[in-house]
């Protein structure tokens, strides 16, 4: 390998590793703005919506290890976890949330399978659904073992977000039709 081709592969090396970084503390922002809700210890955050978004310009590789660091900084106690919730690193994982939390790695590799250059709308609303869902059923399955109960893991953990859900698909998918192609071309 010429001294060219190697440098140019470093290059690209470093721009998907500060892409994963990125991807990661994005998401770290985004657990900051938590607003709790009563009658359940899930508070709505943006961390979803930037899951999604990680997931979807960085694609299934990139996005997953973005959120794989992500979970890493918050179990080995980082503040990058939604500070509402008591439980701090690992321990997080455990609690309420871990299920949320846990599901993010899947949740960032389904969108960004999904989500590819030049997709079509629906394509990128498929992809974004589907992370979505993952991760709900990541929250729902965590909680349904801590109450005992899947219909009361229902209530407390899918039905008071899927509002904010539908808004998120609404604001996602346009974004991420837009910007996919662009972002990925300089991945």
């Amino acid at each position: 390998m010429t001294d060219v081709a190697l440098g140019v592969r470093r290059a690209a090396l470093g721009v998907q590793v500060l892409a994963v970084v990125l991807g990661a503390v994005l998401v770290a922002l985004a657990a900051q703005v938590a607003v709790p809700l009563p009658g359940t210890p899930v508070p709505m955050t943006l961390q979803p919506m930037a899951v999604l978004l990680v997931g979807g310009l960085l694609g299934p590789r990139l996005g997953a290890l973005s959120m794989i660091l992500y979970l890493a900084m918050g179990a080995a106690g980082l503040p990058v976890f939604t500070p509402t919730v008591p439980l701090v690193g690992f321990a997080r994982l455990l609690g309420p949330t871990g299920g949320y939390l846990l599901a993010y790695p899947v949740a960032a590799w389904a969108v960004g399978t999904v989500v590819r250059e030049g997709s079509s709308v629906w394509r990128v609303a498929c992809g974004v659904l589907a992370g979505l869902v993952l991760i709900h059923l990541g929250g729902l399955a965590q909680l349904a073992i801590l109450t005992g109960s899947i219909s009361g893991a229902a209530r407390l953990a899918t039905w008071p977000f899927l509002l904010g859900d539908l808004l998120k698909l609404v604001i996602l998918v346009p974004v991420l039709t837009r910007l996919t192609p662009t972002i990925r071309a300089r991945l």
